[in-house]
C-alpha cells in the first residue's frame, strides 16, 4: 500500500522551479511561513522545556519534513538547530531542496521517499506534516507511518484545511479562482479533514492533543495570525504517547 497521490504529485512537481520564488506560485507558502515558525517554536519550547532565546533553540532535537517541497521549512529548522530530514515523493522537489540548501550552506539530509518506506522506528523527536495531509491518498496508513517514525513523547504538527462550507469558499473559491493565490486545482474540498476527525484518527493511535488553533489571513497588513476561527486553515500539535 501506498499514501501516494500521483496526480497530486505531478501538480506539485510541474510547479518545482517555482518553490524559491517568493512571488511565484508558492507565493501563499512564504507568507505562511513566519507564523508556521513561530507556533512550532511556542509548542515545541513548552514541550520539550527550552528558552526561545538565540539562533540555536531546536538544538539537538531530530525532525521530520514530511512533504518537504523545496525546503521552506527544512531550511529554517536547520538554521534554529535542528538535525532535519526532508521527503517528498517527488524527486523534482528534493532536487531543487538540496541545490538550495548547498547554495546556504545547510546540511539537510533530504530523500526521494514517504514516511511508509522509511525503515525506522521512534527515530525523531518532531514530524512536521504541514499542508501534506489533504494531497495523500491513504489518510490512514499515512498516520500509522507517522506514529511508528515518532518517537515516544515526540510531537507532531499537522496543519490542513477543515471540511466546512467557509473552507470551500475561501480556499478554493477565492483563492484559486479569484484572487490567484494558488492555480487552480491545487485543491480538492473532498480530502479537507475536519478537526475532530483528525483528533480522532490520531487518538486511535495513541496521541494526545497539546493544542489546536486556527490560521487567519488580515488582508491590511498581508500576514498570518494565529486564531479561534478552524473554519478554514488550522494546526493541530499532538504528542505520542
Amino acid at each position: 500500500m501506498s499514501t501516494i497521490n500521483k496526480d497530486e504529485i505531478n501538480k506539485f512537481t510541474k510547479m518545482a522551479d517555482e518553490w524559491w520564488d517568493i512571488n511565484g506560485k508558492f507565493k501563499p507558502l512564504h507568507m505562511f511561513n513566519p507564523i508556521r515558525i513561530e507556533y512550532i517554536l511556542d509548542i515545541a519550547s513548552k514541550h520539550f522545556n527550552f528558552k526561545i532565546n538565540n539562533q540555536k533553540s531546536l538544538n539537538g532535537l531530530k525532525i521530520l519534513d514530511i512533504g518537504c517541497g523545496g525546503g521552506l521549512i527544512s531550511e529554517p529548522m536547520t538554521r534554529l538547530g535542528a538535525e532535519v530530514t526532508g521527503i517528498d515523493a517527488s524527486a523534482k522537489n528534493i532536487e531543487i531542496a538540496k541545490l538550495h540548501a548547498k547554495k546556504n550552506n545547510l546540511k539537510i539530509n533530504y530523500l526521494n521517499s514517504e514516511p511508509e518506506k522509511l525503515n525506522l522506528k521512534n527515530e525523531f523527536d518532531i514530524i512536521l506534516n504541514l499542508e501534506v495531509v489533504e494531497h495523500v491518498e491513504n489518510l490512514n496508513l499515512y498516520l500509522e507511518s507517522c506514529q511508528k517514525l515518532l518517537k515516544p513523547k515526540g510531537l507532531m504538527f499537522t496543519a490542513t484545511l477543515n471540511k466546512t462550507l467557509t473552507s470551500f469558499i475561501k480556499a478554493i473559491i477565492g483563492a484559486e479562482y479569484i484572487l490567484r493565490w494558488l492555480p487552480i486545482g491545487t485543491h480538492d474540498w473532498d480530502k479537507f479533514v475536519k478537526p475532530n476527525e483528525l483528533e480522532k484518527k490520531l487518538l486511535d493511535l495513541n496521541f494526545s492533543t497539546v493544542n489546536l488553533t486556527g490560521l487567519s489571513f488580515n488582508p491590511i497588513f498581508q500576514e498570518w495570525k494565529r486564531s479561534k476561527d478552524l473554519s478554514v486553515n488550522y494546526i493541530l500539535a499532538t504528542e505520542k504517547n
